[in-house]
């Protein structure tokens, strides 16, 4: 088990409770709704209903009135468990962000109790074709039409797409690529409204992905979140919130890996004694711990900072690029510690090394990372 410190008694009985449903209600299922590749709806609303999808919100409208570090600790016991409902989670919570952080008062008022009711998951409409770490590339419109906003356009690589109650959508209001991105708020089943095919993925088969679709779709102008034109500055100052989502994502799929390899090293014969009794493994096993906790070292320095209220942005990169390359590498390992077994899907540190790719390349590829890094370095 993780030993953590966590800053209050309440944040002890969360954790608790997270790891609990983790281990007893999803991790049971994870194997057989992995290889379907069916999106996890029945988890979504357990976890909804104990309370652990509105956690960093206010109490206000809903939320768990939690700090940020507290919120990545339940992320990553329940990534470690099933890492596809990590990875929906972080999405839910980043679209909450989106609309806490930036919308009128009244916008809060009327959608943020249904975000963090427990019975409404989200989706982040920002990714197109064209455009994936190039926000400013983003083509789809929305043209004002009284009261309305007519949106057209295609968004990709769109976590929840088809199966989530409403959608953060970034458009295109005026043709200045960095001041003309507005963000709304648009519910499912909003006519012109469709979707493509699920995405044939390596891993995260149930972290369904699909375009959406938008087609003469008639948004309310009262549905925009802040000011027109925001959206560029809504959207990058949302995903530093979400890079340390991913963080904990990964950091929870390389602790399931490291746990799974310590526990087959003991159990495993070869030459009259346990394979973990080689120095050659056990090294390995050392440094595979070393990535975990260094790993969760960087994102909770920088959820620490964003909850003092500080600037966090390249600490929230440094932790995507080093807990997701850390689970890349404790992956790769836990399955060369697991040998032949390692390759095959009995057991779940290949699964667990597949989800692991990804979470290199969403949110901001690692070397998108670098560059917001070097950046601020040298500004």
């Amino acid at each position: 088990m993780v030993e953590r410190l966590l800053p209050t008694e309440e944040a002890d009985e969360l954790l608790a409770l997270a790891r609990e449903i983790a281990t007893k209600e999803l991790a049971p299922q994870v194997h057989e709704a992995e290889e379907a590749g069916e999106f996890p709806e029945a988890a979504y609303r357990l976890l909804g209903k104990a309370g652990l999808l509105s956690l960093p919100f206010p109490e206000e409208y809903g939320g768990g009135g939690q700090p940020y570090e507290v919120y990545l600790q339940v992320v990553e016991e329940i990534a470690a468990a099933w890492p596809s409902v990590g990875v929906g989670t972080s999405v839910h919570s980043l679209t909450a962000t989106v609309v806490e952080a930036n919308a009128s008062d009244r916008v809060r008022q009327e959608w943020l109790p249904r975000m963090l009711g427990g019975d409404w998951l989200g989706a982040y409409c920002l990714s197109e074709p064209q455009a994936g770490s190039d926000v400013s590339g983003i083509r789809t419109a929305a043209v004002r039409d009284g009261d309305d906003y007519v949106v057209n356009g295609t968004k990709q690589w769109i976590s929840n797409g088809s199966c989530a109650d409403y959608y953060i959508l970034f458009a295109r209001t005026a043709p200045d690529p960095k001041r003309g991105l507005s963000a709304f708020v648009v519910p499912d089943g909003t006519a012109g409204m469709s979707f493509g095919a699920p995405e044939r993925k390596m891993g995260l088969a149930c972290d369904v992905t699909t375009q959406v679709l938008f087609d003469d779709a008639r948004v309310p102008a009262a549905q925009l979140v802040g000011e027109e034109g925001r959206g560029m500055q809504v959207a990058l100052s949302a995903l530093d919130a979400g890079r340390l989502g991913i963080a904990a994502v990964a950091t929870g799929i390389a602790q399931a890996a490291l746990d799974h390899a310590v526990a087959y090293a003991k159990e495993r014969v070869q030459f009259g004694r346990p394979i973990g009794d080689n120095q050659g493994l056990q090294f390995m096993l050392a440094d595979m711990a070393a990535d975990v906790e260094r790993a969760r070292s960087t994102y909770l320095h920088a959820a620490r900072l964003k909850d003092a209220g500080r600037r966090f942005s390249r600490q929230a990169s440094i932790a995507k690029l080093t807990a997701t390359d850390a689970a890349m590498r404790v992956t790769t390992d836990a399955v060369q510690v697991l040998g032949g077994n390692g390759y095959t899907r009995e057991y779940p540190v290949e699964r667990l090394f597949r989800d692991a790719k990804v979470t290199q390349i969403f949110e901001g590829t690692n070397q998108i990372q670098r560059m917001v890094v070097a950046r601020d370095l040298l500004r």
